[in-house]
């Protein structure tokens, strides 16, 4: 072999190798949706808004990042629906979160006395079955740092809850997470 075939040999090599690090690595580094768990729901206070009452709630929520790199993730608020109507909302503060960790959020939420009450013959129906269906969505906006570039996210989150209304328990909980990732 010639001296010119020896070094097209070895850059092809080397072209191979580092085609299949970065393509396993791509493989292996492919972003994963986050998990949400609705953990608790703990009642903090009732506010008069005459004639009718609103209830301030706090949710307990476990959020899974299962990815190899940390996140940031900017302020939200959180949609909570009865029976199709807009009940009420939960603020989620800006925060970060660390690769492959769990992390339990305290969200403030306030329902609306008014929306209840328009809906208040199956409100008490599902009070006196002690089952209340509840659904929620929220979209998340945020950075993943991978080496020196920050990529963008938005993780859309739709819940379907069964609650107790009487003890605020979280009966049953179906929650579905999609990550769109924005490469730039």
């Amino acid at each position: 072999m010639s001296r010119t075939e020896d070094n097209w040999f070895l850059s092809s090599s080397l072209f191979g190798a580092a085609s299949a690090v970065v393509i396993t690595g791509l493989l292996v580094a492919k972003p994963k949706d986050p998990t949400f768990d609705l953990v608790s729901i703990d009642l903090t206070s009732f506010k008069f808004n005459l004639p009718l009452l609103d209830l301030g709630l706090v949710l307990t929520v476990n959020i899974t990042n299962p990815n190899i790199v940390p996140i940031h993730y900017s302020s939200s608020t959180m949609s909570i629906f009865y029976k199709g109507a807009l009940l009420g909302s939960a603020d989620i503060k800006a925060g970060s979160q660390s690769a492959k960790s769990s992390k339990v959020l305290r969200l403030p939420a306030c329902l609306n006395g008014l929306q209840l009450a328009h809906h208040a013959v199956s409100f008490v129906a599902d009070v006196a079955k002690r089952e209340m269906v509840l659904d929620a969505a929220v979209d998340i906006a945020g950075a993943a740092k991978v080496l020196w570039w920050d990529h963008k996210f938005v993780v859309h989150v739709d819940s379907h809850l069964t609650v107790d209304p009487l003890f605020l328990d979280v009966v049953e909980q179906e929650n579905k997470s999609e990550l769109d990732l924005f490469v730039s």
